[in-house]
């Protein structure tokens, strides 16, 4: 039984060992011997020699006179409107307002914020509350906010400036409230 035990694991390895040459075989091909052929002449053709235009020597800038006028202002880039459910908050508290009740006319002004935070016409809205109840700073900060939010349409960035600087003179900021007021955009 030893011989026979033998005689199959002789032939297990040889065929292990076969098994094994074919798959490097598989892997790396035979190479092949280097061809005698000489290959084909390439034909190089050259296009045509042109002259070329002389090339002009660059003369020096003029040194310039007058100074570089600054850049246009972005055109607008949106127009602002308040949303319907804004809207109506906004006419709510107008209403809320000349009645006289300006604590709930902010709060619902506040609710049309938490719908539109970032409409600069409701900021223009709050700030014009802020100066019904004589808090011009508090006039000025949401004017500002409007102004920063709405720069990019000119009417709302009209509107903003105008509260800002009835908010300064609220505030007593007449020279700041001037300067605002001169303002190119401001016309």
């Amino acid at each position: 039984m030893n011989a026979r035990l033998r005689s199959s694991c002789s032939q297990f390895a040889l065929g292990a060992l076969l098994l094994l040459l074919s798959a490097c075989s598989l892997l790396n091909p035979p190479r092949q011997a280097p061809s005698t052929a000489k290959p084909a002449p390439v034909i190089v053709t050259e296009p045509p020699r042109t002259t070329a235009p002389p090339v002009a020597t660059p003369q020096p800038l003029p040194p310039r006179t007058a100074p570089i006028a600054p850049p246009a202002p972005p055109a607008a880039t949106r127009q602002y409107h308040l949303g319907a459910a804004s809207q109506s908050l906004v006419n709510q508290a107008h209403t809320q307002m000349s009645h006289g009740d300006l604590t709930a006319a902010t709060t619902t002004l506040d609710r049309a914020l938490h719908i539109e935070p970032q409409n600069p016409l409701l900021w223009i809205e709050l700030a014009r509350l802020r100066l019904a109840e004589k808090d011009g700073r508090q006039a000025e900060s949401c004017a500002r906010k409007a102004l920063s939010l709405g720069s990019s349409d000119p009417i709302t960035r009209v509107a903003a400036g105008h509260a800002l600087v009835d908010a300064l003179r609220a505030e007593h900021k007449e020279a700041e409230a001037l300067t605002v007021e001169a303002l190119p955009w401001m016309n």
